[in-house]
């Protein structure tokens, strides 16, 4: 006898509907609770990240979880001031973007560059006002800033490696520990960078 392909989905999707209800059993909570605590790791979700220590830190819920060991840029030292300088900036920002289909296995975006970022740039004469105002604009809505000004940008965590430092300014991590960071990482998971 053959079965249809619509057949064929529908007992996949049933099969599914009865998987999915047996892990929600076996934990102990409903799909209501399940799904809160869901929700609320991706809101409570903190990355740290120590650029002298080469270490990056996973909070959920004020609680570390997981340190993966990084690599960095070819200046690992100091904040990052401009395009080509090869470091890694200094101060507080978020995730703003995520690639799956990033050539370093997957890229979080950093947001990058913040407010005081921009304000020293301004100040600097690197940027302009009108450069300044939409880089403030889009840290105020927690979007990804211009990653195209003189301040440079595509700053993120992605996989690739962490034995050396070799990125432009990015975080490397292993493959592996990008894969396990992914999963937490949503957009505007805020990132701490310090020196």
């Amino acid at each position: 006898m053959k079965i249809s392909k619509m057949t064929q989905i529908t007992i996949i999707f049933l099969l599914a509907l009865v998987i999915l209800d047996v892990a929600v059993r076996f934990s102990g909570k409903n799909l209501s609770e399940s799904i809160a605590v869901s929700k609320s790791i991706s809101e409570n979700t903190l990355i740290k990240v120590y650029k002298k220590d080469r270490l990056v830190e996973l909070h959920v819920n004020d609680q570390l979880i997981n340190k993966f060991k990084m690599g960095l840029g070819s200046q690992p030292t100091g904040d990052k001031n401009k395009e080509g300088d090869m470091r890694t900036p200094v101060g507080k920002y978020y995730i703003c973007t995520r690639n799956d289909k990033s050539k370093y296995t997957l890229f979080l975006g950093v947001s990058y560059p913040n407010i005081e970022d921009g304000k020293r740039g301004l100040d600097s004469g690197l940027i302009d006002k009108k450069t300044f105002e939409e880089i403030k604009a889009a840290n105020e809505k927690k979007i990804q800033p211009s990653w195209n000004t003189p301040l440079g940008g595509e700053i993120g965590i992605h996989g690739g490696g962490n034995s050396k430092d070799w990125t432009w300014g990015c975080m490397a991590l292993s493959d592996q520990d990008i894969k396990i960071l992914w999963k937490y990482a949503k957009l505007r998971t805020p990132v701490e960078i310090y020196e």
